[in-house]
């Protein structure tokens, strides 16, 4: 099928390169605009207490205002704020409303903290309905430019947080994170590619291919996303970039490293691009298969997140195969040998390369091979029993020095940490009758002796007095481990088991949303990890034709992803002292991990079942594989690396994680897992890996297994 799929290509590239450019154009101008969320709450499944408790609030106090921003005051000098502070703060926050700034409800002066240091300005918001409107943050962009002025002449100083100042500063970090992504994408791609190539023409064609499939893929995101009412995180712009580029990259060396190798062979170039299309097709094909499943499992998760992101990547992995398999050839096709100039290496393979010699060590000791390489990622994984998760995505991802993360610690100074964001907890009468003032005062007394609660307002009652609403600030910060426990361990059961007889208690608010979201991404480990490597092993099968070969493949990748957590672990949390790591970090590493990690166990075991079946034994086939496809796996792994590092230049702890975690993964899935571990472990297992097939035997019919393994260096065979 490959076979003719390639001279097909090669027969008419003009027209398969007019019909991607026909087909681009008409994609980019019909689809949607690609929107994203970072409001955590929108992702929950209805069933879960905090998306209950926002519905009760909707239903009864629909005009009750939200704190959508806090103005935090003091004294520029430090020093207890006076009676003439406070009358100043008194008077901006009454000038600030007086100029009608759409989105702000009121501006309400709060007291002086106990210490004297700090005074708040409480800035009410409507509730958001759709995640990406942005009024509220333009609302307090203009605040921000309103209060300098109103400062002047006084002696304070004032900064401004809450949800809607953090989510305009995660906006503007995200629009640098973009650009920096981008730009250090595509720089570290041509950069490597002249290194490995040493030719302009192959460094550009990445950029210039799939610079056109990227707003391609975007722009069918952005329709499924609108066709089937999907959610997209706010990051995933970013990782669409590294994506797109990264794997389409290592898809374009895949092709270029068969082709240069067919030309080698003394092959016509238009032969030789076919034999490359024959020879990777369904190498390319099965790897994106692999990754485009692992992706779509995510459609299991409870998460709208995740469950958006799953197929916005598995619909960019998809295009970027069908670019592989037929743009790519197409115009390289035409380029001919040209697409190597200047250089002249592609005529002759370098001998005594640090592949070649590694592979004759793989052939001769392979055992000592598979003992090194899984101690090093048995020892990496145990740093993953230090794991912790942080569900704050907006506060914790943003840069210090940004004005909603200096206000929130001056905040801090004089107010609980729970001040930005208080928790609501709703009693709901179930009996018919109106809640009594006995009844609800009694339930604010038992919140308020709850640990970890710092206060607890009085009661607001509905109209018909069958629900009240309480709003309770916690002792520590909303998305801290303390304060989830404190909703999850204490809050919670309280609420519960002292609502009175005849009412029912729910607890909402951020914190009962980072609860919910930990308890959904614990259900998500369950379901989604397991299927998605179900779906892999079943793809290696079919390709192998093996029943052996899949799960020493897996063990091998769950090695790999072992390895990437522990050390993304000890590096964020022990290193450098982060509270913890992404939450849906060990989703995200574990799918980019297994998939892309299997496409390079998928190019070497490939590789090694061509040579078995050119008459070579298990150790001698396994180190042939590693002399050819080393190269290739080996370019493909750093530059693939390379495109996800770049996500930590956005200054975004969250990016940064992120970025460390899977470019760490693809280096260990390429340098020790598919170059070392799998081909030293198929050597050791020999015939038995291809069992009940027969994939190693050659194709006239005798068995390579079968042959007399005889020592000796795979240097010394023709390539």
């Amino acid at each position: 099928m490959f076979s003719g799929l390639g001279r097909f290509v090669v027969r008419r590239p003009w027209w398969i390169i007019l019909a991607w450019v026909v087909a681009a154009g008409a994609v980019i101008s019909l689809a949607p605009k690609l929107t994203s969320s970072s409001d955590e709450a929108s992702f929950l499944p209805d069933h879960y207490e905090s998306i209950r408790a926002a519905d009760v609030q909707e239903k009864e106090f629909p005009k009750q205002q939200n704190i959508g921003a806090i103005i935090v005051f003091q004294r520029s000098d430090g020093e207890k704020m006076t009676a003439a502070d406070s009358a100043d703060v008194v008077r901006i926050s009454k000038d600030l409303q007086g100029r009608k700034i759409d989105e702000v409800r009121a501006i309400v002066p709060g007291e002086v903290s106990p210490n004297k240091l700090v005074q708040t300005s409480v800035v009410a918001m409507p509730k958001i309905t759709t995640p990406e409107d942005t009024a509220q943050q333009d609302a307090v962009k203009q605040l921000r430019t309103d209060l300098k002025p109103e400062l002047k002449g006084t002696d304070l100083t004032a900064g401004i947080t809450g949800s809607a100042a953090q989510a305009l500063d995660e906006s503007d970090a995200s629009q640098r994170a973009g650009l920096l992504v981008g730009v250090g994408t595509i720089v570290i791609i041509i950069v490597l590619l002249l290194v490995i190539f040493r030719s302009p023409i192959i460094a550009l064609l990445p950029v210039v291919l799939i610079g056109l499939i990227s707003p391609m893929a975007t722009g069918l995101i952005a329709s499924a996303n609108k066709a089937f009412d999907m959610k997209a995180d706010s990051s995933i712009q970013e990782l669409l970039t590294v994506v797109l580029f990264g794997v389409g990259t290592d898809y374009i060396l895949f092709l270029l490293f068969r082709y240069r190798e067919a030309l080698r062979a003394g092959e016509d170039p238009k032969g030789a691009m076919v034999h490359a299309v024959e020879r990777v097709g369904e190498a390319i094909t099965s790897a994106a298969g692999a990754v485009i499943v692992a992706f779509a499992a995510l459609t299991l998760s409870s998460l709208g997140m995740l469950r958006s992101m799953g197929p916005a990547l598995a619909i960019a992995v998809f295009v970027t195969l069908l670019a592989g398999l037929t743009l790519v050839p197409a115009v390289v096709s035409l380029l001919g040998t040209k697409v190597f100039w200047p250089s002249k290496s592609w005529q002759h393979e370098p001998q005594g390369t640090g592949f070649a010699k590694l592979g004759g060590a793989i052939a001769r000791k392979p055992a000592v091979w598979v003992v090194i390489s899984g101690l090093f990622m048995g020892a990496l994984a145990l740093g993953a029993l230090g794991y912790k998760a942080n569900f704050d995505l907006a506060g914790s991802s943003l840069p210090k020095d940004k004005e909603s993360m200096v206000a929130l610690d001056n905040l801090q100074k004089g107010f609980p940490a729970g001040s930005t964001d208080p928790t609501s907890v709703y009693l709901t009468s179930t009996s018919g009758k109106p809640l009594t003032e006995v009844e609800t005062k009694a339930f604010r007394g038992r919140l308020a002796e709850v640990g970890g609660v710092g206060e607890v307002a009085p009661a607001r009652l509905s109209p018909d007095r069958a629900t009240a609403s309480y709003s309770a600030v916690l002792a520590d910060p909303p998305a801290s481990d303390k304060a989830l426990a404190t909703v999850k361990d204490r809050l919670r059961p309280a609420a519960h088991e002292d609502a009175p007889a005849g009412t029912e208690a729910l607890v909402g608010g951020t914190t009962a949303v980072y609860v919910d979201i930990n308890k959904a991404v614990d259900r998500d480990y369950s379901v989604v990890f397991p299927v998605a490597a179900l779906a892999i092993m079943v793809i290696l099968g079919l390709l192998l034709r093996s029943l052996v070969a899949p799960w020493y493949l897996m063990l091998s990748v769950a090695l790999g992803f072992g390895a990437t957590l522990g050390a993304t672990s000890l590096l964020f949390q022990q290193i450098g002292s982060q509270p913890g790591l992404m939450f849906m970090l060990p989703v995200i590493m574990y799918l980019f991990v297994v998939a892309l990690g299997t496409d390079y166990n998928i190019l070497m075991v490939s590789r090694l079942r061509e040579e078995a079946r050119e008459g070579r034994a298990p150790h001698d086939a396994a180190g042939t594989a590693v002399r050819h496809s080393g190269p290739t796996i080996g370019s493909a792994g750093v530059i693939l690396a390379g495109t996800f590092a770049t996500l930590m230049l956005a200054g975004n702890s969250t990016l940064s994680q992120m970025g460390f975690s899977l470019s760490f993964g693809i280096a260990i899935a390429a340098f020790v897992m598919a170059m070392i571990f799998t081909p030293a472990l198929t050597a050791l297992i020999g015939h038995a890996a291809w069992w009940p097939g027969h994939g190693d035997e050659k194709r006239d019919g005798h068995d390579a297994a079968a042959a007399a393994e005889t020592p000796g260096d795979v240097n010394d065979r023709a390539p």
